[in-house]
């Protein structure tokens, strides 16, 4: 059968691990969902926006040509001659770079002569331009080749005229993309690519932006893209996968908050469960100690009373054990009243310096007539160059008849008792020796702490309150001393208590 608390750390784990996978996974599969819907959203805006951003610069440059062109027909049509005009014209025109006027016939009529070899650029695209469509009345416009523009008007008494211009890059870097593009309000680079996709304008330099679409311009940027490019870290997925890991950080929290929680609840059930049956043992092993002695206490009493003892060394055998069980009788109780007020805050202690042979010696007399009946074997060795120590007398007598009494009730077969008090390193030192049962290293620290027992068959069979070596602790530590314990099942136990001395603590 499981126990109670094995049951509760089973139905705990299944608790938290049910609703965490479940919510892991419905996480997930959300996260997926999310992460492709806002990559194609993001996919549509984008050409949204570059559609639109396009159609804008292609009605702004549509409308500064428009412009151009309708002032070079007004100069066609006025009496001034065209020439004149036309170099006004240029002068407040820097959008055209280089203008040409050709006649019906292929002649040159602005300027006097082509510039730069522009001949061999302008002259085919002319004749091409020519064919079949100077028929036709009217205003037309032909983009071809590289940016040559090429536009049909009327000189004065109805002769056609092909204008041919070259647009001036940086007039349209500056005057068109800048002023279209650069007041575009999104977190998105928008660039320009020419015919042989070199960037011709771009709102940001590009480094390693990733390439997300292009868009095709239409009459007046003919094969000219205008490219989509988003900047390095701030994709929708890398959003994305930010949020999943900012949603796995903190999911990862609350699952490790839930378990810790539930962990530590278990280890105040298992420590109240543990701290219920040791109060429980204190409970029926003080009332045992208190039996004991009192019932011997009555028994010889009544003996006593009605003079069945006649024999006189008889009867003060009596009274010395009457005697020895009433001195057990007060160090339980006393040792469950001061217990009672270390746990309720009241505990105080009267400092005043203290011879320490007297104290070690009178604290070992108390225990001469057990010691003698279990043949024990006593050793007392103290300094005799020791100093008065403050301390509370009592108290620290107190400590040393538990370690005392300790080493009476573990024992073992060989019955020795050593106590020994010296100075060591400007600190009062007294070791109280044994070669009782010992204690395994792993419970050294355990059986400073109230109710602690140690659990071993061979010393379950002995009766203690399990707040003896509690108090010991706790009276060392409130003389600002410390207590330690060298021992091993089999070899027996030293304790050692560690006062400071009277000038220490004065100083």
């Amino acid at each position: 059968m499981w126990s109670p608390s094995a049951r509760f750390s089973t139905l705990a784990l299944v608790a938290i691990v049910a609703p965490a996978t479940i919510v892991a996974v419905l996480g997930w599969v959300s996260i997926r969902q999310w992460e492709a819907s806002s990559e194609l959203l993001y996919r549509e805006q984008a050409r949204d926006m570059a559609t639109m951003a396009a159609e804008k610069v292609e009605m702004m440059l549509r409308h500064a040509e428009d412009a151009v062109l309708d002032r070079l027909q007004g100069a066609l049509d006025a009496d001034t001659p065209p020439a004149r005009a036309v170099d006004d014209l240029l002068a407040h025109a820097p959008l055209v770079g280089r203008l040409y006027l050709i006649g019906q016939r292929g002649e040159l009529l602005y300027p006097r002569a082509w510039k730069d070899g522009d001949a061999a650029i302008f002259g085919p695209l002319v004749a091409e331009a020519a064919k079949g469509k100077f028929e036709r009345s009217g205003k037309r416009e032909v983009v071809a080749g590289n940016q040559v523009c090429l536009a049909m008007l009327v000189r004065r008494g109805g002769e056609p005229v092909v204008a041919a211009f070259i647009r001036d890059p940086d007039t349209l870097r500056r005057e068109i993309f800048e002023t279209t593009l650069g007041a575009l309000e999104s977190s998105i680079i928008i660039a320009v690519l020419d015919h042989a996709g070199r960037t011709v304008y771009s709102r940001a330099p590009i480094g390693d932006a990733q390439h997300v679409l292009s868009v095709r311009f239409r009459e007046t940027l003919p094969d000219w893209r205008l490219a989509v490019y988003q900047a390095s870290g701030a994709a929708p997925r890398q959003a994305v996968r930010r949020q999943v890991m900012l949603f796995t950080g903190a999911f990862g929290v609350l699952v490790a908050v839930i378990v810790a929680g539930i962990a530590t609840t278990w280890r105040l059930m298992r420590r109240e469960t543990e701290m219920t049956r040791l109060k429980s043992d204190f409970v029926a092993n003080v009332s045992h100690d208190l039996k004991t002695p009192l019932s011997v206490i009555r028994m010889f009493g009544e003996t006593l009373e009605m003079g069945r003892v006649t024999d006189e060394g008889k009867r003060r055998e009596y009274y010395r054990v009457i005697t020895r069980e009433s001195e057990r009788l007060s160090r339980l109780i006393d040792n469950v009243l001061d217990f009672s007020r270390i746990e309720g805050g009241r505990q105080t202690y009267e400092m005043t310096p203290t011879a320490v042979e007297p104290l070690i010696r009178g604290t070992l007399e108390a225990f001469t007539y057990p010691l003698a009946q279990q043949g024990f074997k006593v050793d007392v060795d103290v300094a005799s160059d020791l100093p008065d120590v403050v301390m509370d007398a009592d108290a620290v007598g107190q400590a040393l008849a538990n370690l005392i009494d300790n080493a009476i009730k573990y024992s073992g077969d060989e019955r020795a008792l050593a106590v020994d008090a010296r100075v060591v390193e400007g600190r009062l030192v007294i070791a109280v020796i044994d070669r009782g049962l010992g204690i395994a290293t792993t419970e050294h620290a355990k059986i400073f702490e109230k109710f602690y027992r140690v659990g071993r068959s061979d010393t379950q069979g002995r009766r203690g309150s399990g707040v003896g070596l509690a108090l010991v602790r706790h009276i060392v530590e409130a003389h600002r001393g410390d207590v330690t314990v060298e021992s091993a099942p089999g070899e027996g136990s030293r304790f050692t208590l560690r006062l400071p001395l009277a000038r220490e603590r004065d100083g």
